[in-house]
């Protein structure tokens, strides 16, 4: 299920709200970063061995915003309840059944969602992750039936998910072009949104889908890796960087996979690598430089013919359990 981050992060020292524009941009974003990571982890399946129902919709819960925040989050999202649906992905399975962005959730298969704020948690994110929890849980071949209302009009709607690689994908206000997979997660600064086209987005979202099917958080935590600093010297460094190796090739093949130019990764890195600056996962110590990256990929690009089957399985994958040495 894919998730729009705990806006805790816009929280900045002002009593400033962003304003209806912000939020409306948000969605947007969020709509983005939904289709292409539906895209990704349902054309890839075959290549994970943790999979979730795929829905096609973007859930929050009023709550992630700042109370002064709420006259406009509920001008642009509506809130009728505590949890509901931001954003709809294109012949995803929410918007078969007819489900649109601000229907909000009352109840998935027979377990009812708070109806009102006072009931809901006070955590930011509870009340969402509880309903992600309840659609996580379902089976990934089976109908759902999930619960709307609609400007106080209830509706019991049958969703057919698509199954699809585990993770969440998250926008993080504040993170620039952090971008991050923490086995479960994967995180994108919003700087990714402004200027980019979504197949350069689907360079960075493929990589780091590619640490969470490779287990790498776990196998560096399993190696005893120390991250922050300690994580650019020495050993640290090696192992880090050779996990970041592995998930720029496995990329090119997730891309692939999902109909995407396998040639996309090399472009991105010559036209991006220069100008983004040494942030997140542009760090020079735990990462191959710009140049470099472009020619590992563009020489797993050339391996991947047109004629070749779907989905490419590569060798990479059966590495998934081997500890990092």
């Amino acid at each position: 299920m894919l998730v729009l981050a705990a806006l805790a992060a816009i929280a900045a020292p002002t009593t400033d709200s962003p304003g209806e524009a912000f939020f409306g941009a948000l969605r947007s974003a969020d709509t983005r970063l939904a289709t292409i990571a539906e895209r990704l982890t349902t054309a890839n399946v075959e290549l994970c061995d943790q999979r979730q129902p795929a829905l096609g919709m973007v859930l929050h819960s009023l709550r992630q915003y700042r109370e002064a925040d709420w006259p406009a989050v509920k001008r642009v999202f509506g809130f009728g309840m505590p949890v509901a649906v931001e954003a709809v992905v294109k012949d995803g399975a929410a918007e078969r059944a007819g489900v649109a962005p601000n229907d909000a959730i009352v109840a998935i298969g027979d377990q009812a969602l708070p109806t009102s704020v006072a009931d809901s948690a006070k955590a930011a994110s509870t009340d969402r992750d509880r309903a992600l929890a309840l659609i996580d849980a379902a089976p990934i071949d089976q109908p759902l039936a999930i619960t709307f209302d609609r400007n106080g009009v209830t509706d019991r709607r049958t969703l057919m998910p698509r199954a699809a690689c585990r993770s969440r994908f998250e926008i993080v206000i504040g993170n620039g072009y952090d971008a991050q997979a923490d086995g479960a997660n994967v995180q994108l600064g919003e700087k990714f949104f402004e200027g980019m086209t979504d197949e350069e987005i689907a360079v960075v979202v493929s990589h780091e889908l590619a640490h969470n099917i490779l287990r790498h958080r776990a196998r560096l935590d399993a190696a005893g890796v120390s991250r922050g600093l300690a994580g650019e010297f020495g050993r640290n460094a090696r192992l880090i960087r050779e996990t970041e190796d592995q998930a720029d090739l496995l990329s090119v093949y997730l891309l692939a996979n999902a109909g995407y130019d396998p040639w996309a990764p090399g472009r991105f890195w010559r036209k991006w690598g220069g100008k983004i600056g040494l942030e997140g996962i542009f760090r020079s110590r735990t990462h191959s430089s710009a140049k470099s990256r472009a020619r590992a990929m563009d020489a797993v690009a050339a391996t991947i013919s047109p004629q070749l089957p779907r989905p490419i399985i590569p060798p990479l994958i059966a590495g998934r359990y081997k500890p990092l040495n």
